[in-house]
């Protein structure tokens, strides 16, 4: 027997109908009510309100078959966001829409050696630039996503990655946007949200881990986005495979982010990192690949296999999305994920009934994953955002 479904508040609801919108670019009336489990008299109430308040559009489009319906529903694109992405090099500042447009970027650059006051003043720069840039326009932000490189629970104030006091930066922005909601999160959520709203055939609507192998290497399990824990930060990176390793970024040796990251994969190919992101997928054919390279590459990808395999251990699920270098592999290269993965499973990938899906990289178009990020944010508080500052 099926459990009648907990009765779902004001923003809840609004919040189920603009996140739906936002994964799926726009939809017709029947299947959004349908999406959302409302019927068509309650949707339409609550889509006039959103229209009156200027968070979606209705365009009349072709019917999808004779006497259907003509109206699409989508975000409207003249709510402003704005997005702050850090990275290892610079501080991506932007100012974008809610289906991702921007419409204006800037890279503060970071000092060689960034310490927590260096940072701090990098922040400010952005900080001001974006200040200064929405008020000549008279543009009034609706919310604005930060991404930290590693922010998590221990790191609230320190962060071994990239020195920054999240606390200090969030006193800083409530200087200068006093009445705007920011959202800080760590970069894997923001990019795991970038994937899940905008690549086309997104491989899982259900739970599933993503996996993000950039600078770092980091998951995040996606969940239902009504849910609180829909986006949650996993440090698989810095699963320790033998301490006479390679030295890890986090002080440790022999993490699998030591061997898997984008620097490791530089150094294993006599690159640089930014040559690596300038050449896009071109560097598989680019960059000659000896057999001992080859072999080498492999070896490291079994062992980034190894750790989403012993994740699932931990908390099982039916999905694995991987976005970074290793995407642009051949599939022969590729299958050496799978099988480190099938390696350490319980029962083995076949009989857990995990699926490995492969998505593009998404570095490198910093601030885009912030700015979907904050479009997240937005969705998922109904469009009624409290006006205060959240660390998430």
């Amino acid at each position: 027997m099926e459990m009648p479904e907990q009765p779902r508040s004001r923003r809840q609801t609004r919040a189920a109908i603009l996140t739906h919108l936002l994964q799926s670019g726009g939809s017709f009336r029947p299947p959004l009510a349908r999406a959302v489990r409302l019927s068509e008299a309650s949707l339409s109430r609550i889509l006039f309100d959103l229209k009156a308040e200027g968070l979606i559009e209705e365009v009349r489009r072709p019917a999808p078959y004779v006497g259907g319906p003509t109206g699409l529903v989508s975000l409207d694109d003249s709510v402003a966001l704005g997005a702050l992405e850090l990275t290892s090099q610079w501080l991506s500042v932007g100012v974008g829409s809610l289906s991702g447009e921007l419409h204006y970027t800037e890279r503060v650059p970071l000092p060689k050696k960034p310490t927590i006051e260096s940072v701090g003043r990098v922040f400010r720069e952005a900080l001001t630039l974006l200040r200064d840039w929405t008020r000549r326009r008279r543009i009034a932000l609706a919310q604005v996503g930060i991404t930290i490189p590693g922010l998590g629970r221990l790191s609230v104030s320190g962060n071994p990655i990239i020195p920054c006091d999240v606390g200090r930066i969030g006193d800083m922005f409530a200087e200068l946007f006093a009445e705007v909601p920011v959202t800080f999160t760590n970069s894997v959520v923001a990019h795991a949200t970038f994937h899940r709203c905008r690549t086309e055939n997104y491989p899982f609507n259900d739970a599933h881990l993503f996996v993000f192998v950039g600078q770092g290497v980091a998951g995040a399990w996606v969940d239902d986005p009504i849910e609180d824990d829909a986006l949650d930060p996993v440090e698989l990176g810095h699963m320790v495979f033998g301490t006479d390793g390679p030295r890890c970024r986090c002080g440790h040796h022999g993490c699998v982010e030591a061997y898997t990251s984008l620097p490791a994969l530089a150094d294993l190919l006599r690159a640089t990192e930014t040559e690596l992101l300038q050449l896009g997928p071109d560097w598989v054919t680019t960059i000659p690949l000896t057999s001992r390279v080859r072999r080498e590459l492999r070896q490291r990808l079994f062992r980034l296999g190894l750790a989403i395999g012993n994740t699932l251990n931990v908390k099982p699920c039916r999905g694995v999305v991987v976005s970074g270098w290793p995407s642009h592999l051949a599939e022969e290269d590729r299958k050496a994920v799978i099988d480190g993965i099938d390696a350490c499973l319980l029962g083995g990938r076949k009989l857990a009934q995990v699926s490995v899906a492969f998505v593009p990289p998404s570095n490198g178009n910093d601030p885009q994953a912030a700015l979907a990020f904050a479009a997240f944010c937005l969705t998922r508080s109904g469009g009624m955002p409290a006006a205060s500052t959240e660390a998430a």
